[in-house]
């Protein structure tokens, strides 16, 4: 066999050994499928005294095979739906043999391969960072279709399980027995296999909890007096998080639900019919591109210069103690870097050390760190006021207000103290690199890192490449970035480089929709329908309608330096109009929202006085498409200007970093779903309405002409 390997010990215990040929990792496809069930036959024929299921592998069991899944359409649907409950039936004839199946876990066990290890009778796991379990396929818009949902419920009941199947969560060895996942956690492999051998010789005729007669689903069955009324209100609540856009977290519910009422073996094949569903729908497509292709495509470094050796920073300087730097040096001391973090005071520079103390008490007090863990990141950061105290850091972030006076004032008094090695980074969200780099002595090692508020919680880095920027200052920026374990991509030079220039356009236009008279309830709704984690209005109070006013006027005057004049946009008058009432955003109290003490936030009821509303409404599909289409014109264009340089980059920067909704797979792949041809007439429909700022870019064109997708 080519996947399995098949060992007998003296005693009579038989050890599937999950071994896959010529690969470093374990994963369901065809071929396991039939040879998982020859091996089944054999130990049928054997009648052992009991069964191990292990891998040589450093993880236990990768899962299904993504490449098969991604390119299964519905043509081949009965094709995996056979496969499917082929591998399910082996499972099912296993665990009711009547002799012990005990799951050895000493690496990571995910989605088929957690659902492998539920299988079996006991389950013993390795206690090591790296070794994790659960069923994370909601993420790539899937199921758990290995038995994954038949035995939660079965094991855990409908309500206890339903996290563990919408969530995606990975769980360490801790947790997973304190939730009953596994029943014992082991410090080495010897000692497993000892226990587990143990186990199986303790318990000769074991059996699933829900083959034993009078076995009744824990909570209750759906209708039950106590269950009934949670499942009455259960979609809802899905919805609600949903918005409808994403069909796994509703079919996993179907399945639960109906697998619940029936027999195992038809809820089974319940289960298998909700899971090849959701392979071949376009959503599931979207997401396992740009989350699993995509993603590894970044983590793999594939961004990154290949000819410069890694680097491993030990110190970073950052210049400003406020949000942004107070955010980036509790990342950087979280991931092992010392920290200098200076300000204009010392008591500003501890201000931005309050800011990581306030973070590690809460996970202290939450019991996800433990206080010396604690102590020894904060340890790590040193607030400071003189610059001499960055002379041995090797990697500067300036963090300051965004003013290019004072950006090259910090930049040229924290030079005057740096070795000629240090990389300078700005943190700048909208000013291009190569102007700032040009108060460097060594504009070769200037470059940009955007990170994104608040910084603990934001996956997404911006690196932003000026004209000097040199290979080797990239390579260890993009090093520096997954050191803290976010997700770099990598950008060109230009205004508002790829993210605040895109970001800028949905909160523009949803500023616009209101000043046409769109009801401003109507907007966000709109926004929430599609997908977007925030609306419009309120991001833009969270950005603050005086930020956006600055950078206005400062691309006004840099476009009248070279004699030209900036282009107007609808929401420019809004804008004017709320500051004019003072309404700036959420730092003032009050904005598109007003934000009383103590409650909720809700819209501010002068809008409608303010703006008044049209009398003929548009469509909801006509708003959801306004601004989705103006994020993904806008992307196209940045990267017909080599603004960006690849596909992944722009599909889950647009995710991951402005909101653009994760169905899509990202604001290209977005286009890609829509086909190219049906977005340019649907884009020129817009263009027509709104303006030229919806007008399909030469690119997308080209792209139509000579039948190409993003990819």
């Amino acid at each position: 066999m080519k996947t399995i390997r098949i060992e007998t010990d003296e005693s009579g215990i038989v050890s599937l050994i999950f071994d896959r040929s010529e690969a470093s990792a374990n994963k369901i496809d065809t071929l396991f499928t039939e040879e998982f069930g020859q091996a089944v036959q054999l130990i049928i024929e054997q009648k052992p005294k009991g069964v191990l299921m292990r891998s040589a592998k450093k993880s236990f069991f990768a899962g299904g095979d993504l490449d098969s899944i991604y390119q299964t359409s519905h043509a081949e649907a009965g094709i995996l739906f056979a496969m499917v409950e082929s591998l399910k039936a082996s499972m099912r004839h296993l665990e009711t043999m009547g002799i012990p199946v005990v799951a050895c876990i000493d690496g990571a066990a995910l989605g088929g391969g957690w659902e492998l290890a539920l299988s079996c009778h006991h389950r013993l796991m390795l206690s090591h960072p790296k070794v994790k379990v659960g069923l994370p396929e909601v993420t790539l818009g899937l199921l758990p279709g290995g038995g994954g949902i038949v035995r939660s419920v079965r094991l855990f009941g409908l309500q206890a399980a339903l996290p563990l199947l919408t969530e995606g969560r990975k769980f360490s060895a801790k947790e997973a027995l304190s939730l009953g996942l596994i029943h014992e956690i082991v410090d080495s492999r010897e000692i497993m296999i000892n226990r587990a051998k143990a186990w199986i010789s303790d318990h000769p005729q074991a059996q699933q909890a829900w083959d034993i007669k009078g076995y009744r689903m824990p909570g209750g069955l759906p209708t039950s007096p106590k269950v009934a009324p949670m499942l009455a209100i259960a979609p809802a609540m899905i919805r609600k998080k949903t918005k409808g856009v994403f069909p796994a977290p509703e079919a996993i519910l179907s399945a639960m639900v109906e697998g619940a009422l029936v027999d195992f073996d038809t809820a089974s094949r319940i289960e298998s019919r909700h899971f090849v569903a959701l392979v071949c729908s376009p959503v599931a497509k979207n997401m396992i591109n740009a989350f699993w292709y995509q993603l590894n495509e970044i983590n793999s470094g594939m961004g990154r210069p290949q000819n410069v050796p890694h680097k491993t920073f030990r110190k970073v300087a950052i210049l400003g103690a406020g949000m942004m730097g107070a955010g980036v040096a509790y990342v950087a001391a979280k991931s092992g870097i010392e920290v200098a973090l200076k300000d204009v005071s010392i008591d500003r520079a501890e201000q931005g050390k309050e800011y990581s103390r306030k973070l590690v008490g809460k996970r202290v007090q939450r019991k996800r760190m433990s206080q010396e863990d604690a102590d020894r990141l904060l340890d790590l950061i040193h607030p400071c006021a003189e610059v001499e105290m960055l002379s041995d850091a090797e990697l500067v972030i300036e963090a300051v207000y965004e003013d290019r006076t004072l950006k090259a004032r910090v930049t040229k008094e924290a030079e005057t103290v740096l070795t000629d090695e240090v990389i300078f980074a700005s943190n700048t969200s909208t000013l291009p690199i190569t102007g700032l780099a040009s108060a460097s002595i060594r504009p070769a090692q200037f470059i940009g890192l955007h990170f994104f508020s608040p910084v603990d919680k934001m996956q997404l880095v911006e690196i932003i490449c000026g004209e000097a920027t040199d290979e080797q200052t990239l390579a260890h920026a993009y090093d520096f970035v997954q050191r803290l374990g976010k997700i770099p991509i990598v950008v060109n030079d230009s205004r508002g480089f790829f993210t605040s220039r895109v970001f800028g356009t949905y909160t523009q236009e949803g500023i616009a929709m209101l000043g046409e008279g769109i009801p401003a309830a109507m907007i966000e709704s709109a926004a929430a329908l599609a997908g977007f984690p925030v609306g419009p209005l309120a991001v833009s109070d969270e950005v603050s309608l005086t930020l956006m006013a600055k950078i206005r006027k400062q691309t006004e005057l840099d476009y009248a330096a070279d004699g030209l004049i900036a282009p107007q946009h609808p929401a420019h008058r809004v804008i004017d109009v709320m500051l004019s009432l003072d309404r700036s955003g959420k730092l003032l109290g009050q904005g598109f929202y007003s934000y009383p003490k103590g409650e909720k936030k809700h819209l501010w009821t002068g809008l409608s006085e303010t703006f008044t509303p049209i009398e003929t409404l548009p469509s909801l599909q006509e708003l959801k498409d306004r601004l989705l289409y103006i994020m993904a014109v806008e992307t196209a264009r940045c990267l017909e200007e080599n603004v960006l340089t690849s596909v992944r980059d722009a599909n889950l920067g647009s995710i991951f970093g402005i909101g653009f909704p994760a169905w899509t797979g990202g604001a290209l792949q977005f286009i890609n779903y829509v086909g190219i041809d049906e977005f340019i007439t649907r884009a020129d429909q817009l263009a027509h309405r709104y303006g030229a700022r919806f007008t399909p870019s030469a690119l997308l064109h080209g792209h139509a002409q000579d039948g190409q997708t993003f990819s």
